[in-house]
């Protein structure tokens, strides 16, 4: 592979455009072990490898861009999180931060249970066999289909998004002969420190039924009323990419003030409270999530104080992690395409993918890390700007990360973190096919989701 000079420009650490810039690692070659799945590391070549496979050899059988994912990182991961809660409180995988048979097959496997949003999303739990009564469905506009569907099923669980739904589910049950278990999802007040479409706590936003105004106390009034609905508890989730446990506080200590009030009312105490999941992980060595055991145990003992105050009995918990299990388990490998220098600016490098297949900085001004991951390069450091291949001034993949300066076309880069999301929001722009889910594993690789081609874009153009 040639490691001809390129043109002039802002090559060098010391030769940066003006503006606030962490200092260059130390060691590009160096491998932040926060961001990157468990298994990954350079081998004596200075290749990359994941899951005892090395990325030149995925890039040769699988092609780029793709996501590669180590499943026994996932599998670690799910674990840590269902023994953290124990036996007395329940772990919902969120399916919408990536979901595939294979991935409900381990949920399976590793006993947790599984949480989805969508008629798509529960066909694909079905059809890899969760069983029924560990799902729940959320979702703010559940088409009456998709209502029907699950519960035809026996889903363990239907989360309540407005008065219309109470009444749909209620009246769907009800012709059906059965009785539904339901949650109300309720919003709090407490706005998450997050990107502002993805705090979903507050008021002003489409998911729940505001605790302000008295709204969630009718909505429980209504649901206590239906036959067809069997009321269990009170729903809240603050937002995503969450550090800070103070807004879990707030929220828990509001939710529980509804269970007290549903109790002095009605006499009754529901029995179970889903906190919801939103907590961070390490897109970059500057972030510092908590590992699960921490988790489980702040939120365990906000909700017991919280109930010991209002005398009432400790309900059971539920949670749902979805990025904090299958975000750091994948990284998008990519390959270099063009590299070109802005002099005075930066020098912008130019993926096989792009916006289509991590649409997050676009849409959350998300910040990611990169690494050269081919080789191991011993050249100054350059400012870089990682860049897709889409007719698209926002498609960036990487804002602002520094890069070796010898970095050539052909080169492997790979962005880790992308578990989350990136697959499950992944995009046709342009035309662009989608990249494949691959597994590794014990030293081989398998793919769960093939890489779209375009014979399966024209088949879908029936004009």
């Amino acid at each position: 592979m040639s490691r001809s000079a390129h043109p002039a420009g802002p090559r060098h650490a010391d030769v940066l455009p003006e503006g606030h810039y962490s200092a260059p690692p130390a060691d590009l070659n160096a491998l932040d072990a926060k961001v990157w799945a468990q298994t990954v590391s350079r081998d004596e070549h200075g290749v990359v490898t994941v899951g005892g496979v090395d990325v030149k050899a995925l890039a040769e059988e699988h092609g780029t861009p793709a996501y590669v994912l180590d499943e026994s990182d996932f599998r670690a991961r799910a674990r840590a999180w269902r023994t953290a809660f124990g036996a007395d409180a329940d772990v919902f995988y969120a399916g919408k931060a990536f979901l595939s048979r294979a991935v409900v097959r381990w949920l399976h496997e590793e006993g947790l249970n599984l949480d989805v949003c969508s008629g798509g999303e529960l066909a694909t739990a079905l059809s890899a066999g969760m069983p029924a009564d560990r799902i729940a469905l959320h979702g703010n506009n559940k088409s009456t289909q998709e209502i029907e569907r699950a519960i035809r099923a026996g889903v363990g669980r239907i989360v309540l998004d407005s008065f219309q739904e109470i009444v749909r589910v209620a009246h769907i049950a009800q012709s059906l002969g059965k009785r539904q278990r339901v949650q109300i999802r309720i919003t709090v007040g407490v706005e998450a420190h997050t990107h502002e479409f993805i705090a979903t706590a507050h008021e002003d936003q489409k998911f729940g039924i505001p605790l302000a105004g008295g709204q969630a106390a009718e909505a429980v009034r209504r649901a206590l009323k239906l036959d067809g609905l069997e009321l269990i508890g009170i729903h809240s989730h603050i937002g995503s990419q969450i550090f800070d446990m103070s807004g879990f506080e707030v929220a828990a200590h509001r939710v529980v003030g509804l269970l007290k009030a549903i109790r002095d009312e009605h006499g009754v105490e529901l029995p179970e409270i889903d906190l919801g999941g939103g907590l961070g992980i390490a897109y970059t060595s500057a972030d510092d999530p908590r590992e699960p055991h921490e988790i489980a145990k702040a939120l365990t003992e906000i909700v017991t104080r919280e109930c010991e105050a209002a005398r009432l009995r400790t309900p059971r918990i539920s949670v749902e992690p979805g990025r904090a299990i299958v975000g750091p388990t994948a990284f998008t490998l990519y390959e270099v395409g063009t590299v070109k220098p802005l002099d005075g600016l930066r020098t912008y490098v130019s993926v096989d993918g792009g916006m289509s297949d991590n649409i997050r900085t676009a849409l959350y001004d998300a910040e990611y890390s990169v690494a050269l991951v081919s080789r191991t390069s011993d050249a100054a450091p350059m400012l870089a700007r990682v860049v897709g291949k889409h007719c698209e001034s926002g498609d960036i993949v990487v804002k602002d990360a520094f890069l070796p300066g010898d970095l050539a076309p052909g080169d492997l880069i790979a962005v880790p973190a992308t578990g989350a999301y990136c697959r499950s929001m992944a995009s046709n722009y342009n035309h662009v096919p989608r990249p494949p889910v691959v597994v590794v594993a014990d030293g081989a690789s398998r793919v769960i989701v093939r890489r779209e081609t375009e014979e399966d874009l024209l088949r879908l153009d029936v004009g």
